[in-house]
């Protein structure tokens, strides 16, 4: 699938900017099949057209406060195969566990001003719609820094680096081009981050999903 097949319904309530953001989806060749401006015309929309990707605003009608991310929410319990992408003015670490709750593949949480940035966002787009996770930087620094004690202080400097890069969606090949190591390495420290937290081999590729979701848990509150 290249980014011109990708369908996107869009909520932000926002006039302004969700014409930008159609803008910016169509340049890049997505198709943008509906757009709401509030959490039930996001539901209809969703249940309606079944895109690849549902991107949404935090903060809706009618308090601007969580609509959003409860609407993602119900997103990913009544239609799984449904990417969701959530953009929020602020960090709120307690947003990203909710949404990563039901499990950390389709899922995304940027900030808006990643918006900007277009190939970050294009690249969170796509990732939400190929099933792959894709969190903000900075909403994985907060978590890194602002957590509580747990499995996490277990592991190594390296370990909770190359996590924290997991966290953020990147594969084993991603995270070594990053650190400058090979990926080899990486998977070495990959391996030591599944057996602190107690996680065994498995015919399912979901322990990446589970180190993942530990983390959140124990680092978002």
């Amino acid at each position: 699938m290249t980014e011109r097949d990708l369908r996107v319904v869009l909520a932000e309530d926002s006039v302004i900017l969700r014409d930008g953001m159609v803008e910016l989806l169509t340049a890049r060749g997505c198709r943008v099949v509906a757009t709401a401006g509030t959490p039930d015309e996001l539901l209809a929309a969703v249940e309606h057209h079944r895109p690849d990707v549902a991107v949404v605003d935090v903060r809706m009608p009618p308090t601007h406060t969580d609509e959003g991310i409860r609407a993602a929410v119900a997103i990913r319990s009544t239609a799984p195969r449904v990417g969701v992408l959530v953009f929020s003015q602020h960090v709120e670490t307690a947003w990203a566990s909710r949404l990563l709750a039901a499990g950390a593949t389709g899922v995304g949480y940027l900030l808006k001003e990643r918006v900007a940035r277009t190939s970050e966002f294009m690249d969170a787009v796509r990732r939400g719609a190929d099933g792959g996770t894709a969190l903000d930087p900075e909403v994985v620094d907060r978590l890194v820094h602002g957590g509580r004690a747990g499995r996490v202080d277990t592991l190594t400097p390296r370990e909770r680096e190359v996590l924290e890069l997991m966290a953020q969606g990147h594969s084993n090949r991603s995270v070594a081009a990053r650190l400058v190591v090979s990926e080899r390495a990486v998977e070495k420290h990959v391996a030591a981050v599944f057996t602190k937290f107690g996680l065994p081999a498995s015919d399912e590729d979901n322990r990446r999903v589970k180190a993942v979701l530990a983390y959140l848990s124990e680092t978002g509150g």
